[in-house]
């Protein structure tokens, strides 16, 4: 549904994102992870067209964006950054108006939409007067206007509470097993992603480190739970010792390949630590998208061949 070869993007001397490879099979939720100006809203912008890219291909759906954009995106919903709406206005005339941008509303999918998000009660009423959760729903079924067979969702949870987080969740789910829609999520809720991703793609200063499933990857990186009653030196001597490859959070460690917590007890006891806790755990997203940011340490931009960008928007 999505294909990446060889993007990447350049503002002025900075690199936003450094030549990267991603392809999104139909029918997935991908996880698209990443901190603060690691490039995913640069990679969402260039798959929406909003953005040139400096170097090599995006294709939606097998069109090209660039050549092709109208064809690529005709079946393509987003969530991009924050919804803007006219507050003044009704929820109705709100979609009403968006969705004329491109072509007169179709009444049937509209009021599809509308009960999909379940905004029913309230699509009358002005916009100023809906709580955030019901604004990202009447995104989310602005997004479905064009029948989409690509779903591209920005941060869809941000500032939602526990219960509108846990409803968006379940809307996105449905959208992928009974509408059988794509779905590329870019969050920084990785409890949210990991409820809804098994394919993550976890970048860092514009490149990618790790694209995959990352349930499969966890279970080569086994996690163990360690307390002691003083620590002071355990953690730098494990490692030291070649035991614990790093820890994801105080007393969350990863075993080194071929170690065991037995080999971990032996260190501790010889090394007089009086052990509280040391136990095994399940490998969490959390843990797992440390590990692996952690184990890619910061590295200088990746130089790109200016050959190649000629002809290409800066």
């Amino acid at each position: 549904m999505i294909s990446l070869a060889g993007v990447s993007k350049k503002f002025g001397n900075k690199w936003a994102v450094q030549p990267v490879d991603l392809t999104v099979p139909r029918g997935n939720i991908l996880g698209l992870l990443g901190h603060n100006g690691a490039g995913k809203s640069t990679i969402i912008g260039m798959i929406l067209g909003h953005v040139f890219p400096s170097t090599g291909r995006i294709s939606v759906n097998g069109y090209d964006v660039r050549q092709h954009r109208c064809r690529a995106l005709a079946r393509v919903g987003a969530i991009f950054e924050t919804p803007a709406f006219y507050n003044y206005l009704t929820g109705l005339t709100n979609l009403r108006i968006f969705c004329e941008y491109s072509a007169v509303p179709d009444p049937a999918r509209l009021q599809a939409a509308i009960r999909f998000v379940n905004l029913d009660s309230c699509i009358n009423d002005p916009v100023a007067t809906y709580s955030h959760g019901m604004r990202q729903r009447l995104a989310l079924a602005q997004a479905l206007l064009p029948d989409p067979e690509l779903l591209i969702l920005d941060e869809p949870m941000n500032g939602l509470d526990p219960e509108g987080a846990y409803e968006m969740r379940n809307l996105i789910l449905k959208l992928n097993h009974e509408w059988g829609l794509t779905i590329l999520i870019a969050s920084h809720g990785l409890h949210e992603v990991q409820q809804l991703c098994s394919t993550v793609a976890v970048l860092k200063q514009g490149r990618i480190i790790f694209d995959g499933q990352w349930h499969t990857s966890a279970l080569e990186n086994n996690l163990v739970r360690i307390e002691v009653v003083d620590q002071t030196g355990m953690e730098d001597g494990l490692i030291k010792a070649g035991l614990i490859t790093c820890f994801t959070r105080p007393g969350h460690a990863c075993l080194a390949a071929g170690r065991t917590s037995a080999d971990v007890a032996e260190w501790l006891t010889q090394n007089a630590y009086r052990v509280r806790t040391l136990v095994n755990i399940e490998n969490t997203l959390e843990d797992f998208y440390l590990q692996t940011v952690r184990a890619n340490p910061p590295e200088h931009a990746t130089r790109v061949d200016s050959a190649h960008l000629s002809g290409q928007s800066q």
